[in-house]
């Protein structure tokens, strides 16, 4: 099976792995920090609803925005009209605010799903063609390739992951990314590589990647041998750890992998990932921000639970400070540790969709979730 190189308008990159969007998560101090351990990979940025860039806010200017160091600039998109999707994608490209724009098929929230939006999308064949049609039309007079990212499918007796990887294909998307779950399966069990091997059998002329359990460098190494595709998405194997794209980049490039870091360098990544948010959200709400991260930062280090609850109503930059002063520097990551599971994990779930939404597959309604979809990475 021939692999195909990960090329995003007219640049190449050799390791081929792309950070997922993760809705309060990617923004710009996060990416930076990643980029620290891992330059020249592709970062995306946090998903924006295309109606929202349409109508345009100052927290979409937000969300959109990317640091003056970043000469390659990713972002999705999530929209399930493709008049809007077409509309944003042509005002991301005419401000010059990318350099590549993914599309998001693949959110299992059920407030979506139930209108028909999300990972619901693909089930409407001629709505996920006409969606993704728009996107590359808009964007084509400016050379910014649209890549998109979706599911299995709603759960094992309805995919959709073959008919929408032909039809990303067949309209001219650049490159396209599987979450090996089901929506149904959520963040729960497993994910089906073999799913990702059926794909690129399927989808030739563009390239294939893979997302789901890369917890370690070594995971990338063995999807891409296991299933033929061209190239990983990390989403949460590196929630508090973006030294995995350290990692990575030394396994793709034949070094070896060092070992986990101690808590030492642990505390000191999380003062400066602090200070990042801080800089950009000011110093209060940056602090509050960063809670969320702390508890991913010290997954498998035996810190005890009186620390973590200190460092998950930390309020100020001291506080982190002095907490971090008082633990043992040269504490190592517990056996196995670098395997402990990091963001979600809920599911199985219901997978709930509109009243007689699978009736017809080949309609074109436009999904009324508008005002639902404002989260994760699918």
């Amino acid at each position: 099976m021939t692999r195909l190189p990960l090329v995003l308008r007219g640049r190449e990159f050799p390791i081929p792995v792309v950070l997922a969007p993760m809705a309060g998560v990617t923004n710009i101090p996060f990416r930076a920090q990643c980029r620290t351990f891992g330059p020249d990979l592709v970062y995306v940025s946090e998903m924006v609803m295309a109606v929202a860039l349409v109508h345009g806010n100052e927290r979409t200017k937000k969300m959109v925005a990317f640091g003056p160091d970043e000469d390659f600039r990713s972002l999705q998109i999530y929209g399930s009209d493709p008049d809007f999707v077409g509309k944003a994608v042509r005002a991301l490209c005419e401000q010059d605010i990318a350099d590549h724009i993914d599309m998001n098929f693949g959110c299992p929230a059920t407030k979506v799903t139930r209108k028909g939006g999300g990972a619901a999308v693909p089930v409407k064949r001629n709505l996920t063609r006409a969606i993704m049609a728009a996107a590359v039309k808009a964007a084509e007079p400016y050379g910014v390739p649209i890549t998109c990212k979706f599911r299995i499918g709603i759960n094992d007796n309805i995919t959709t992951f073959l008919d929408t990887g032909k039809t990303a294909e067949d309209e001219g998307i650049a490159m396209i990314a599987l979450h090996a779950r089901t929506a149904e399966q959520h963040y729960a069990g497993h994910s089906h590589w073999e799913k990702i091997a059926e794909l690129k059998q399927a989808v030739t002329s563009i390239p294939v990647l893979g997302n789901g359990d890369i917890w370690e460098a070594q995971d990338a190494i063995d999807m891409m041998d296991q299933t033929g595709c061209d190239g990983v998405v990390v989403g949460r194997g590196c929630l508090g750890k973006p030294w995995l794209f350290r990692d990575l980049v030394d396994a793709f490039s034949g070094r070896e992998v060092q070992a986990s870091p101690n808590l030492g360098f642990v505390l000191n990544v999380m003062q400066e990932h602090a200070q990042g948010l801080m800089e950009i959200m000011g110093p209060d709400y940056g602090i509050r921000n960063f809670r969320k991260h702390c508890g991913w930062y010290l997954t498998g280090y035996p810190v005890g639970s009186e620390v973590r609850r200190s460092f998950a109503t930390v309020s100020t930059f001291e506080q982190l400070q002095e907490i971090s002063s008082q633990l043992d520097q040269a504490m190592t990551l517990l056996p196995g540790g670098e395997r402990f599971t990091r963001g979600h994990t809920n599911g199985p779930i219901k997978v709930v969709l509109p009243e007689g939404y699978l009736d017809n597959r080949d309609d074109l309604t436009v999904p009324d979730d508008g005002h639902e979809m404002a989260l994760s990475g699918g």
